[in-house]
Order: C-alpha cells, then structure tokens, then sequence
C-alpha cells in the first residue's frame, strides 16, 4: 500500500475540474453544482483523499472549530444541550472540541490556554466558573467567547441563560398557592450563577408573602452531597416542601426520602426541582420543575458566537430566556391550578 499522501490536485485530474473546484467542494459554504459535487467526491474516494482542515486554516485564518469547555457532566442536562450545541454548529460549517474542566476556577487557566493552541475560532464556555482576566486573555486573541448557561457580572461577556431568578419565583408561588408556609431550599454550588440567582428569586417570592426560608442545606449540585443535605434538613423540624436547585440533586432527594427516611412524596413533603432533564419525566419521579428552553439557548448562543467570529466589532450580548414550571406529580397541586 503506497505512504504517499494524495493531493488535491490528483483528485482534480481525475474528476476532470480545476483544483480550485475541489477546494470548493470542501469549503463550507462555498458554491458548487450536484455534478461537480458528485465527480470531486467520487474520485476523492477511488483515490482516498481526505482534505486537510488544519492546512485550510492555516491559509485562510480561520479553523472553523469551536472549543467547548465543559464541566459536569452527570447533570443530564449538558449532555442533551452539548449534543444540541454541537449539531447546530456542524450546521453552519463547524466543528466542535470539547475540553472537560472543573467547576471552580481552579484549571480554568490551562484548558483556556490548550484550546487557544488549536486556533479555535471561537469559545463555548458552559457549567464552568469564568474569569474576567481569561476573558480579557481570549479578546486580546481575537476568539470571541460565550457563556451558556452561566453569566458573569463582567459586561464585557456574553452569556445565555435562562431566567433563573424568573424560575424561582415561580417556584415559590407554586409551593404557596399550595398551602406550604414550612419550606426548604437545598442549594447548588455556591460559585454558580444559575444557584445565585435561582435562590434570589424563590427567597424574595417567599418574601413578598410574608415567609422566611424554614430550612437551607447545601448540595453543590452533587448527587452525593444532596442525600447529606436532606438528610440534615429532614433531622429535626423537617419542612412541608422543598425547592432543589437542579434536577440532577432533586432526583437524589426523593429517592432519601422514600427509601431511606420514609417520606412520602408528595403525601408527606413536596419536591420541585429544576431543569427538566429526560429523568425529571419517568415515572419514577414524576417531577415538578422549571424547565430551562435548551432549544432556544443553543440557537442563540450559536448566533451570538458566529456573528461575534464574523463581526469583530459585534457588542456583547446577554440574552435571558424564560421557562415554563412543569407541574407533575411530585408536589401539592394548588386548588384550581391551571396545568
């Protein structure tokens, strides 16, 4: 079997069309008829020709690559808005790299600087904790960078989120309409915005009623951490309901109940969640929650990054995007509630 690479021109020669025409045939929104199209690819694969992207970058500035960083992935929710993100870049033209980071800040630094190494045209940063020096740090290199389902206070950065604070006064209404004045909040990690934001809004609700937060435990949005904090929470002077900061942790929180605490849910206590993951909707657990539009966060995402990499002058955008509470069976239903 011969070692030698295969050239654009070979596959010119025979398809009968000019170099420039099979470089178009590989260029993402270039022009080319059905029937150059069919002859290039053709004789691509008698030949085994494979085009080379990175060689194409290098000449044309531009990768065509997102890099993507990406932390927890045990929450279902990433895994289906990565699976979106990625199939609506390829869409438009692009690829996508995904790099795993931590929550905290901690190696944030690194995989920034790897991703950059790529040439990456642009970043997707989501479930991850940003610093506005790693922003300044990917301006400075001319690769635009969006969070998604996170934001930051730097008015630089773009971000698409849902209304997290929306959610959790919807939250709060829901579990008072219901008769609930005992109730308890299980938090995410402290250093996330979507946690931030989805306690303003459920504890201001409360407050506007007239009802203190009964009880408040920490779960950082791990499913381990989640069962320690029902089981202090339900220890003493247990509450009537309980909001919990994702679904992934809610999920965790009326398992304990029912099988370790023997708790019924909701005859005994209510538990509402957020999100909306695929497991929010068995029946196992039938859970009440606020659903986060993924759909409608990865479309905007996606056209923020692509005008940003298209437009370097593009101004910075954060875009809130309200979601519904699904109501189902794992909390009291209000008297008259409009399901």
């Amino acid at each position: 079997m011969s070692t030698l690479k295969i050239t654009s021109q070979q596959v010119a020669e025979r398809a009968g069309v000019s170099q420039s025409a099979v470089s178009r045939v590989y260029t993402p929104g270039a022009s080319s008829s059905k029937k150059t199209v069919d002859k290039v690819r053709k004789a691509a694969a008698e030949l085994g020709y494979r085009p080379n992207v990175l060689a194409r970058a290098m000449v044309s500035g531009k990768s065509r690559i997102i890099g993507l960083i990406v932390a927890y992935l045990e929450n279902q929710f990433y895994p289906e808005a990565l699976e979106r993100l990625s199939n609506a870049l390829q869409q438009r033209g692009y690829h996508v790299l995904i790099f795993m980071a931590k929550q905290t800040t901690g190696n944030i630094d690194s995989v920034v600087e790897e991703i950059l190494d790529y040439q990456v045209d642009g970043i997707i940063v989501a479930s991850v904790a940003m610093s506005s020096e790693l922003s300044e740090r990917c301006r400075a290199a001319g690769v635009p960078m969006v969070l998604f389902n996170r934001s930051q206070d730097d008015p630089n950065m773009s971000a698409v989120t849902s209304d997290n604070y929306a959610g959790g006064r919807k939250v709060a209404d829901f579990l008072l309409a219901a008769g609930h004045r005992k109730i308890g909040y299980i938090a995410g990690w402290e250093g996330a915005s979507t946690q931030r934001d989805r306690e303003a809004g459920f504890v201001a609700a409360l407050k506007e009623e007239d009802v203190n937060l009964h009880s408040r435990a920490k779960g950082e949005f791990v499913m381990a951490k989640a069962v320690e904090a029902t089981r202090k929470m339900f220890a003493e002077d247990p509450p009537e309901a309980v909001f919990v900061a994702n679904d992934h942790m809610a999920i965790a929180v009326i398992d304990t109940l029912r099988f370790e605490l023997n708790y019924k849910v909701p005859d005994d206590v209510s538990v509402v969640g957020f999100d909306d993951v695929p497991a929010a909707g068995w029946p196992a657990y039938n859970l009440t929650t606020v659903r986060q539009p993924a759909n409608r966060m990865v479309t905007n995402t996606v056209d923020i990054l692509l005008d940003q990499i298209e437009n370097q002058q593009s101004e910075p955008r954060r875009i809130t995007i309200d979601g519904p509470l699904i109501v189902r069976g794992s909390a009291h239903i209000p008297e008259g509630w409009n399901t």
